[in-house]
């Protein structure tokens, strides 16, 4: 089975068409003022052209509210809306409510107990995406470039539809991967030169290193 590819963090019509010629499955737009790779909705709207019918158009928010996920819907028409906030149960069931569209969640992970907080979601989103817990004083509740211990994921339900996110670059993605199984994943600044800046040859380094980890399952099975 292939591995999807999230590339999130996108702001340059380069950087979105190398993703999805290198058979990124996912790309993301990030809108969060605080973010150095957040971009307006009209913007967003523009860039994501190329991946257009190609990859799912994913819109990062960070607890929106409704005016600010109206503008965002209407410009960027996304795919799915990924929420990366304090979003409850009861705000993504709202928010499916008014959009129709698919609901990706990230919860940060860092300990066991963390992935407890799956159990509510659990048949409210159509997957989880499983980051790192940010460092302190971190105003990013993500692509901060820091890892979990994906060993964590062992206790897993395996019936729990995940993207594994939290510092993959090209150097641990073959590991991460080996360790977890997980078939979707998601990077951004794992291929960045700076906080922001996608490097295409970052990219086609990560994306060259997952087609390794592929070609070892066969063999290796799903888990280690």
């Amino acid at each position: 089975m292939k591995t999807e590819v999230k590339i999130c963090g996108l702001k340059t019509s380069e950087a979105v068409e190398r993703a999805v010629a290198l058979g990124a499955s996912h790309v993301g737009f990030i809108f969060f003022p605080k973010s150095p790779r957040n971009v307006e909705p009209a913007d967003a709207g523009r860039l994501s052209a190329p991946a257009r019918g190609r990859a799912k158009i994913v819109a990062v928010t960070v607890d929106a509210d409704n005016d600010g996920l109206d503008e965002i819907v209407s410009a960027l028409d996304p795919d799915v809306l990924q929420l990366h906030g304090s979003e409850t149960p009861e705000r993504v069931l709202s928010i499916k409510a008014l959009y129709g569209l698919p609901v990706m969640k990230a919860l940060a992970v860092r300990e066991a107990s963390d992935l407890e907080r799956i159990e509510p979601y659990i048949g409210i989103v159509d997957r989880f995406l499983l980051d790192a817990k940010p460092p302190a004083g971190s105003d990013l509740p993500g692509g901060n470039g820091i890892s979990f211990d994906w060993r964590l994921l062992d206790a897993l339900d395996g019936s729990v539809d995940y993207m594994l996110s939290g510092g993959l670059n090209a150097s641990n993605i073959e590991d991460a991967l080996a360790l977890t199984g997980a078939r979707a994943i998601d990077t951004s600044s794992g291929v960045e030169s700076a906080p922001g800046i996608k490097d295409l040859t970052l990219m086609e380094a990560f994306f060259e290193a997952v087609r390794r980890a592929e070609a070892e399952r066969p063999r290796s099975g799903s888990k280690t």
